[in-house]
């Protein structure tokens, strides 16, 4: 089955306000990219997917995607992640692809082996995996088999709310427990977890966080 990765990065300008607290505008600003980069590097490394899409209007980011061999197509809107994940699943529906995963671009500890648990069949068509943030309430990834399986609804109270989606679609739908992917960077404390998780992992994001 031809699988895409959607990749939804916002302007960097924009990421991480929460931060500001923790990280001064700079070290936000080199974190957002650092932790996009090691998403799309471990997007783009794994060979059972078919093509990674990514949704921005950060300049730099598409320069680089494009470089590596990503699709890149503009977020006319900016209009937060759901939005831009729609943009990549109506590409996704026009390329006749059968899955899509959606991904945000702060899991940085990302990796091969996450994907391939993370793309595991959950029976026939339509299929839904959930994979919540690490309390349980928001939503850190999607599989959706087809594409239009359930509209993403991403934010406060998101996993619930795809859950629902999944279940009034009558799409079976599982819960993935995946640590990598339960390690984004929101808070000041998700930050301490982040650095003890990558801790010697040489990625640009324990770089960037080693020089905070």
């Amino acid at each position: 089955m031809r699988t895409l990765a959607i990749l939804p990065v916002k302007r960097f300008e924009l990421a991480k306000s929460r931060l500001a607290a923790a990280l001064p505008p700079p070290a936000r600003l080199a974190l957002a990219e650092a932790m996009v980069a090691d998403v799309l590097d471990a997007l783009l490394a794994a060979p059972f997917l078919d093509g990674v899409v990514v949704i921005t209007n950060e300049q730099s980011v598409a320069r680089a995607a494009e470089a590596a061999g990503a699709t890149v197509l503009p977020d006319p809107g900016e209009s937060g992640q759901s939005a831009a994940a729609l943009i990549g699943i109506e590409h996704a529906r026009a390329q006749g692809v059968g899955r899509v995963l959606l991904v945000p671009g702060d899991c940085p500890a990302l990796d091969g082996d996450t994907l391939r648990a993370l793309l595991e069949p959950v029976g026939e068509a339509p299929g839904v995996t959930i994979v919540a943030d690490r309390h349980g309430s928001g939503t850190n990834a999607l599989v959706l088999t087809p594409p239009d399986a359930i509209e993403p609804g991403f934010g406060p109270g998101s996993f619930e709310r795809h859950r629902q989606r999944a279940l009034a679609v009558g799409a079976a739908w599982r819960v993935a427990q995946l640590p990598a992917l339960a390690l984004d960077a929101d808070t000041p404390e998700d930050l301490e977890r982040l650095r003890e998780a990558l801790a010697g992992g040489g990625t640009r994001t324990a770089a960037v966080l080693d020089a905070s």
